[in-house]
Formats: structure tokens, sequence, C-alpha cells
């Protein structure tokens, strides 16, 4: 992979705004680099821009060196990233698999890049081959999701590893959900594939959806590049501080990841009685696809009880669909309950 010629001109030739906390660093007792307000201290100062000590964190739970990390205000923001880094508006284009997560074609038609997509096979599985030969001269980065949204199952690690040895652009793998997955993830391969992007998440296995963490792991020039465009205090302080602390509770994330997966089969065992449900997919993940006969109406009768789950039935391959994700045991219980009443 030529990163110079992947990178876009404008991207290459850019001056990145340099923030007070970059230009020092070291120890200090008074700051009147950042024209800050001196009171109502720590929230008065600028947080790390870099997240020096959260990567060091990160890198050591799993097993990657800090310059290959990424932090952004969710995974979004790496996803958006990779087109304004590496696609030309208006001449390059990425290819994914379909159906797949939705923001990579919100943030490919942000960035006016064409989306070519492959349909999956009727398992939901993928040929590298089909995305290779979808792809041009003007392709930059494909994207696939593993385990995939909606779908929820993983995807053939030897098809992705088929994209990584033959594509010259980026190939994203977003691993949001791999903490329930059987596999490994593909971090392990960073350092034999420079094009390979991963991207994972603390909003899933690790409960923190609420404070806006999303990492990219790549080889150190990619992240540099990241870092050259993004926004200079991208993590604020709290998102930084809570993060630090709640990673402390690797046991008690794996506990929760525990029984989340034995409720995921429970749930599976229960729904195969009901006579509405017609498929229920293979899980990787947190949550199941369920094929039902009228599921519009079965999640309108669900939505006036208070129950939410996401009616898939518009996107490719999941006519008369519902995704579920797995709740807390009660929660569940109440699911059942409800669609009891539709027997």
């Amino acid at each position: 992979m030529n990163l110079e010629k992947l990178v876009r001109p404008n991207i290459k030739a850019l001056k990145p705004y340099s923030s007070a906390r970059e230009e020092f660093s070291g120890q200090a007792e008074v700051f009147l680099d950042a024209n800050e307000n001196p009171f109502n201290a720590p929230y008065n100062r600028y947080p790390d821009p870099m997240q020096l000590k959260l990567k060091t964190k990160i890198g050591a739970l799993k097993n990657i060196t800090p310059e290959k990390i990424f932090l952004g205000n969710g995974s979004d923001e790496p996803i958006d990233l990779i087109f304004r880094a590496f696609c030309e508006p208006g001449v390059d284009n990425m290819v994914t698999i379909d159906p797949t997560y939705g923001m990579y074609q919100v943030a490919a038609d942000i960035n006016n890049v064409e989306v070519r997509k492959v349909k999956l096979n009727e398992d939901f599985g993928f040929s590298a081959q089909k995305l290779l030969d979808t792809a041009n001269l003007y392709t930059k980065v494909i994207f696939v999701c593993s385990p995939n949204n909606p779908t929820a199952n993983l995807l053939d690690k030897a098809e992705i590893v088929k994209l990584l040895a033959e594509f010259d652009g980026l190939v994203v793998v977003d691993e949001a959900y791999i903490d329930f997955s059987p596999e490994s993830s593909l971090l392990s391969e960073l350092d034999q594939y420079e094009n390979l992007i991963v991207l994972q998440t603390l909003s899933k296995a690790w409960g923190m959806a609420g404070i806006r963490l999303g990492m990219a792991f790549a080889n150190s020039e990619i992240i540099r590049i990241f870092n050259k465009i993004k926004y200079p205090y991208n993590i604020n302080m709290l998102t930084q501080q809570k993060a630090l602390e709640l990673l402390d509770n690797l046991q008690e994330k794996d506990e929760w990841v525990k029984i989340i997966l034995e409720e995921r089969d429970l749930m599976i065992k229960k729904l195969f009685s009901f006579p509405f449900v017609q498929v229920i997919y293979p899980s990787d993940a947190n949550f199941i696809l369920v094929k039902m006969h009228d599921a519009r109406g079965i999640y309108e009768h669900l939505t006036d009880q208070g129950i939410i789950v996401r009616d898939r039935s518009k996107i490719s391959l999941c006519d008369d669909c519902l995704r579920i994700t797995i709740g807390s045991p009660k929660e569940n219980k109440k699911l059942r309950k409800a669609l009891k009443e539709l027997i």
C-alpha cells in the first residue's frame, strides 16, 4: 500500500492547527498559554489533546502501542475522518457490504463519496472477490463490519484477509461487537497488514455508550494523519476521566458479557415457541435478527407496551425482520410477556 498516494493532496499539504497544550509537555505550575479562566479547576483547563494517559491504558488492555491508537467521539468520528483524509469528494469511491451499519453510507454521502454496495449471500456471508471486482482505480477504502450489524454474524476471517492481501487501498474492519464473539479480534494482524484499520468501541460490552468514545487502531502513519485533521480537543476531559475509571472494571465487563450471552441463548430458545417467529438468524453479537409474520404490526404492539426494538424490514435481505437487543433478564422477560399477548 502506498499511503502517500492514498492521502488527498490537500490533506498531505495541510498544516495542522497547533493547540497550546500540544506545544508544551512537561510539568508546570502556572498555565498562561491557552486563554483559560484561572478559576473553576480542573474544568477550566483544556483536556489532553492526544489523550496519552487513556491511550496508554487502552493499549495495555489491547496489547497495542499508543501511537497506533486514535480515540474519537464515538466510532463515527474515525469513520468520517477516513473519508476526509483519503477520499476526494466527487472523484473517489468506497466499497462495502449490504446490509451493514448505516453510518458508512451517511459519512460517505456527507463527504460526497460514491458508495458501491455488494449484497451479502443468503446466509449473510460475503465474497472478498466480489468486493474486489466492484472496486476500481478510484476505490480508496473497503468497509466491512464483523460481527455485522444488523445481521449479527461474524464474517469469514479468511475472506477479510484476502481483502487485506489483495486490495491496494484501506480495509476498515468494524469490530464494535467483537467482545460478544467466539473469535478473536484482527488487532493481532495490524503489523502484518499496513492497510488495516480496526474500529472498536466502549459503547457495547463496556456499557459506556453515553460517554461517546470510539477507538481506531492502525499503523502509526495512518493514526498520524487522523491526528493531523481531527479537531484539537475532540475528547473532553469528563469522557477521558470516566473512561480511565471504568476501564478498571475489566472483571465486571466480562461478567456483563457472560450474562448477555446467556440471556441471548435463552431469548433465542424462548422465541422459537412463538408461532409468528419464522427465522432467528445466528448471532455473534449482543442482539438477534428475527424474521416474523407482520413484523411491523409486532413492532407497533411492542411500542404500545413501552418496549422499543428496531424494525429493519426496509433493509436489504431483512424483509419482516426485527432487530432485538439483549437487555437485562428483567427487560427480556417483559419483551417475551408482551409477545405472548399476540398468541
